[in-house]
């Protein structure tokens, strides 16, 4: 089946974040919405399908996870991700900040140390602050169009540190971790005592060329001192039903997570994330192949865009997913007017670089899962304003 990502749909009026908050966080409604991390393609039919299946029956009643959950999951990420699951190792979180929030109270006291490496996802450092954990900041380096590891650094600063969250593949920045680096990370981690959460929500949207390796599966250190976090959220647009789940292999690990999730009520999802999660993993195959293919022809588009029109800003071009990193510093602005360029004089609505950390100053993120028309627009209202 042939699916069209060119076709434009109204959101606006939905209580879509992207759309219809844009007064709130921007102080204007007239911005072509450019920033929120979900894309502007139809969900695919076969999710929305199961839905509406299950809403013919029309008793919402307390639900179980289904069997196809457990079976599809084990099977996706066996299949795609080498990895090797049993369904006792699966369990159900609602969304993975909260998972990650969750893991932060569950493996760490107040005042432990928590490592992350900026610039990244915001909510890794704000949920473990606000959890009133001490973070330590590692800066990752920017050479070569990507973001780089300073091992040297990372070594250093691990030390100390009860817990590492990271983010693989990186968002914002787009990279694919090669095995050796990932297999680096777990022998510092195991070293220093150090356990891991891998947020690893972008894996599937690992683009061609590229391969995602899972935390867990680079050395047996890994397995046993990780919790993994994944969810077709992402890959099949449908982050408003909150169907993720963890993946741990440590037993001591799991029972500690798991008692810590049952003791609150948190382990148990509603059936439309079971069900769609299910419908996504075994019918998604072809419609993410198609739909990869065309994030790729975006970044191309952007990339090809940026080097005739706007040769001031460059971008660190994506290894996975359709955020892209644009790197702005040549237009030599404060990050204030550099925002002020892309609000008031573009009338753009995207990512302030610096809510990723103070190693963003200079960037701004732009997300280009659209349809290329809209995409083309972005590009153009940019264009004009750079001038």
């Amino acid at each position: 089946m042939k699916y069209d990502f060119d076709e434009i749909i109204v959101r606006k009026g939905t209580d879509c974040v992207k759309y219809d908050d844009l007064q709130g966080v921007f102080g204007r409604t007239d911005l072509l919405p450019m920033w929120v991390a979900d894309m502007d393609f139809r969900t695919p039919k076969f999710v929305v399908d199961a839905i509406r299946q299950r809403l013919d029956h029309e008793v919402l009643g307390y639900t179980l996870p289904c069997e196809s959950w457990y079976e599809n999951i084990i099977q996706w990420v066996g299949r795609r991700h080498n990895m090797q699951v049993k369904k006792e190792e699966i369990g159900f979180v609602p969304g993975i900040v909260r998972g990650i929030a969750f893991a932060v109270n569950c493996f760490t006291q107040p005042s432990d140390k928590v490592m992350v490496q900026t610039p990244v996802y915001h909510p890794f450092f704000l949920v473990t602050e606000h959890n009133h954990r001490e973070v330590v900041y590692n800066s990752l380096e920017v050479h070569d169009g990507q973001v780089h590891i300073n091992f040297d650094s990372f070594e250093q600063k691990i030390q100390g540190c009860k817990l590492f969250i990271l983010c693989n593949p990186h968002n914002p920045g787009g990279r694919v971790w090669t095995l050796e680096e990932l297999q680096r990370i777990a022998e510092i981690c195991e070293r220093n005592g150090t356990k891991v959460i891998s947020d690893e929500i972008h894996a599937d949207l690992t683009l061609p060329g590229y391969e995602h390796h899972s935390y867990s599966t680079v050395s047996e250190a890994a397995r046993e001192h990780s919790i993994t976090f994944m969810a077709p959220s992402k890959a099949f647009n449908m982050p408003g039903l909150s169907s993720s789940y963890s993946l741990i292999f440590n037993r001591d690990m799991r029972e500690k997570f798991y008692a810590y999730m049952e003791a609150s009520e948190l382990s148990m999802g509603n059936m439309f994330a079971y069900l769609s999660c299910a419908a996504a993993y075994e019918h998604g195959e072809d419609w993410l192949k198609q739909m990869l293919a065309y994030v790729q022809g975006n970044i191309d588009y952007t990339e090809q865009y940026l080097q005739a029109n706007i040769p001031s800003i460059s971008m660190l071009k994506p290894q996975a997913s359709y955020l892209v990193f644009l790197d702005c510093r040549k237009l030599n602005l404060t990050q204030e007017k550099l925002v002020d360029l892309f609000v008031e004089k573009a009338h753009l609505a995207l990512n302030d670089g610096t809510m990723f950390g103070h190693e963003g100053k200079g960037f701004m993120r732009l997300n280009v899962g659209c349809p290329r028309s809209i995409l083309h627009r972005a590009l153009t209202l940019l264009a004009q304003a750079v001038g």
